[in-house]
């Protein structure tokens, strides 16, 4: 048995345990022990972390931006210190592999870093009134965007500390509190990258961590009056809830995806197969950017199975402690889950490729061919090491068969002509397309969206930052 830590959660710059009593359990995917504990606190709890955000709120608004920067560059500074300490935990609490983990808490720094920069290079502006026909000269107005107050930032855990720092950091510099809800599979590592914000000495209650159970306090959190904000990674089913139950405040919801590669029959066939092994199976297939279908002409299909069979036997299975690409998936039912799709192709004539082995939690990347639009593997998102080949005769029917998804987040097109590879894309209904790339997060800077069933509204710094704000008008009567 390990020696499981009992984590506190934070509020108002204070470490506190919650005064139920109760924990919840946090299981090491690959361990199978549990490796710490997190509080579960209560409705009132949430009311005083919220209402401690609200009041720091208010003076961390009137702090002037470089001031502001100046913390927020600490922060980055000190995950840096804790990078090791932080990676460990990554890697125990889901699985990920050390380096991976490592580079996630270095990736995240950089992330601090680049918002602090674009947010001091982000100006207002002023419109004069005698542009419009019949307007005035007198009339000036002077734009800016101003915090919206407290934001509730859900993240999920796949990415435990980047994502959040995706939420967290661009509503810091804005000028928000922050009400941080880590996914409880997930929460250990959310608690590090807070130890690492309480050391850079930021004002009191910017920031308050709250876990507990989600049938307890989520809602709660959600419908809360004192919530101006929610930014939301996760699952399209949960996403849906949320938005039904957030009212009229400002959503953005990252959910979940279905992303496909259509490989044209002039593709480059080894560049594709790359492109789309590390894009379908790093870290289990655990991203919702993971390549998630292949439409391939069936014309090459045969050659570039052949090929892909061949990397993806390649891969290394089992422990993140070893560096594996293929990890144990982050719980029992999600691997459950990932099998049921598998089963159903192959009852339904799907054949397998390669792959299609269990033990525990942990699935071998699995291949499969002949997967037709009967079988659920075609649409449902597996959130796994499972792979379904489509052939497809043409490029309408791969669009198709694409836009037919209830997701819209990527797709990847591989071809040699340019041309129709922007043909494509314009017909594809997805938030971002990848040309001869694999479908990824980032960089960070870009433009993140996700359509239909993938989500609302835009992320990437620059975007997060404009979410997490709005625009205030001010208008300058002039007198003669």
């Amino acid at each position: 048995m390990l020696n499981s830590t009992t984590y506190k959660f934070y509020v108002n710059g204070e470490w506190k345990e919650s005064q139920t009593g109760q924990t919840i359990e946090i299981k090491s995917p690959y361990l199978h022990e549990t490796i710490g504990k997190v509080q579960a606190i209560t409705k009132e709890e949430v009311d005083n972390a919220i209402s401690s955000a609200q009041e720091a709120q208010k003076q961390w608004a009137d702090i002037p931006l470089q001031q502001r920067a100046s913390y927020l560059y600490k922060w980055a500074e000190e995950l840096v210190n804790m990078q090791y300490e932080i990676a460990e935990i990554i890697m125990k609490e889901v699985g990920k592999s050390f380096k991976d983990a490592k580079n996630e808490v270095i990736r995240t720094a950089d992330f601090i870093r680049y918002t602090v920069e674009e947010a001091l290079h982000m100006h207002g502006q002023s419109m004069k009134g005698d542009s419009f026909p019949g307007g005035s000269k007198s009339k000036i107005a002077i734009i800016e965007r101003v915090p919206l107050g407290v934001v509730l930032a859900i993240p999920p855990f796949n990415y435990p500390v980047n994502l959040a720092a995706a939420k967290l950091a661009p509503a810091l510099i804005s000028g928000n509190a922050v009400i941080f809800k880590p996914a409880t599979q997930g929460a250990i590592s959310g608690i590090k990258m807070i130890e690492a914000f309480h050391k850079a000495g930021f004002p009191k209650g910017l920031i308050n961590v709250v876990t507990g159970r989600g049938s307890v306090i989520g809602d709660y959190l959600v419908e809360h009056k004192g919530i101006d904000m929610i930014s939301f990674t996760g699952g399209t089913n949960t996403g849906t809830h949320l938005a039904k139950k957030a009212g009229m405040i400002p959503l953005v919801l990252e959910l979940g995806g279905k992303d496909p590669a259509i490989v044209r029959e002039d593709a480059d066939l080894e560049n594709a197969v790359q492109q789309i092994v590390s894009g379908a199976f790093s870290y289990s297939g655990q991203r919702c950017t993971a390549i998630k279908r292949i439409l391939v002409n069936e014309n090459v299909a045969d050659e570039m199975i052949g090929l892909l069979k061949a990397e993806i036997e390649k891969l290394t299975v089992g422990s993140p402690a070893e560096d594996n690409t293929i990890v144990p998936l982050i719980d029992d039912s999600s691997a459950d889950f990932v099998q049921s799709l598998i089963d159903d192709a192959i009852e339904k004539g799907a054949t397998v490729v390669t792959g299609n082995k269990r033990e525990q939690n942990l699935i071998y990347p699995t291949l499969l061919d002949q997967v037709t639009e009967d079988m659920r593997i075609a649409w449902e998102e597996p959130f796994g090491p499972a792979l379904p080949v489509i052939r497809v005769s043409s490029d309408e029917e791969a669009i198709h068969i694409a836009n037919a998804s209830e997701f819209g987040l990527q797709a990847s097109i591989f071809t040699k002509d340019i041309n129709k590879a922007f043909s494509i894309a314009n017909k594809l209904e997805t938030g971002s397309v990848q040309i001869n790339g694999k479908t990824e997060r980032g960089p960070d800077h870009f433009p993140f969206i996700g359509i239909k069933g993938s989500g609302m509204g835009a992320q990437g710094i620059h975007k997060s930052i404009e979410s997490m704000t709005r625009e205030k008008v001010t208008v300058l009567n002039l007198t003669d």
